[in-house]
């Protein structure tokens, strides 16, 4: 199937990000999923229009204004509301800026960053890597997501362990499975695979090969041993 969806109510437009192929869009090795001839569009909401409703509206009017105080007049490039969750994209080179404003102001005030995760799209050019931020406002009970976007070619984004000292792990999980230097970090290494492992294994070109599982003497063999059912 690749017809694209109908765009919902309230959003601009929608943005295919890549199609996947098979179960779990991986290449470079056999499918074992059984999956094979499986074809979809990846599709994300695009931007949202205001007004917003509830206190999103409050928050970007908020934010708005706090980054045009701080000298930053730019650093949205889109406003997604889905599934009755807020999203910033932000561009890379003022995240620090926003994230501060995030922090400090007010009437924003959120203090906690809950995770930070990545997710690879190989197929979307110069926007292959995305890096998504969940913050968390205990002041006013309110969650928000931020999302930042760079090249493959370019795998670095500044730290915000100095801002929020909660993504010191995450960031080190999200080099791990991703690649994604994080400048600026006081400990970038890996925190789940071992020290000396070859790759990032979350990535979508990374091939499904692995080590066999054995317990209870049996044994697994890794993805790129079994059969393939294409």
């Amino acid at each position: 199937m690749t017809d694209l969806p109908v765009v919902p109510e309230g959003i601009a437009e929608i943005d295919l990000v890549g199609v996947r192929k098979g179960a779990f869009g991986s290449s470079g090795s056999g499918d074992t999923s059984g999956f094979g001839g499986l074809v979809s569009p990846i599709v994300m909401p695009g931007a949202s229009l205001p007004p917003f409703g509830g206190w999103f509206d409050e928050v970007a009017e908020e934010l708005a204004l706090s980054l045009l105080d701080a000298g930053v007049s730019d650093a949205v490039e889109k406003i997604v509301i889905d599934r009755g969750e807020m999203t910033f994209f932000v561009k890379p080179e003022n995240l620090i800026a926003f994230m501060t404003e995030c922090r400090d102001e007010p009437a924003l005030r959120f203090e906690m960053c809950t995770s930070v995760s990545g997710v690879h799209f190989p197929e979307e050019t110069d926007r292959e890597l995305h890096i998504v931020y969940s913050l968390l406002s205990l002041t006013h009970n309110r969650r928000i997501r931020v999302e930042v976007t760079i090249p493959d070619s370019d795998r670095h984004l500044p730290s915000l362990v100095g801002l929020y000292p909660s993504a010191d792990w995450h960031e080190r999980e999200t080099w791990d499975f991703f690649g994604i230097i994080f400048d600026g970090h006081p400990a970038l290494t890996r925190i789940q695979m071992p020290d000396d492992w070859v790759g990032h294994p979350q990535r979508k070109d990374y091939p499904l090969g692995g080590i066999p599982v054995e317990y209870k003497g049996a044994s697994i063999p890794s993805p790129d041993h079994r059969r393939s059912y294409n």
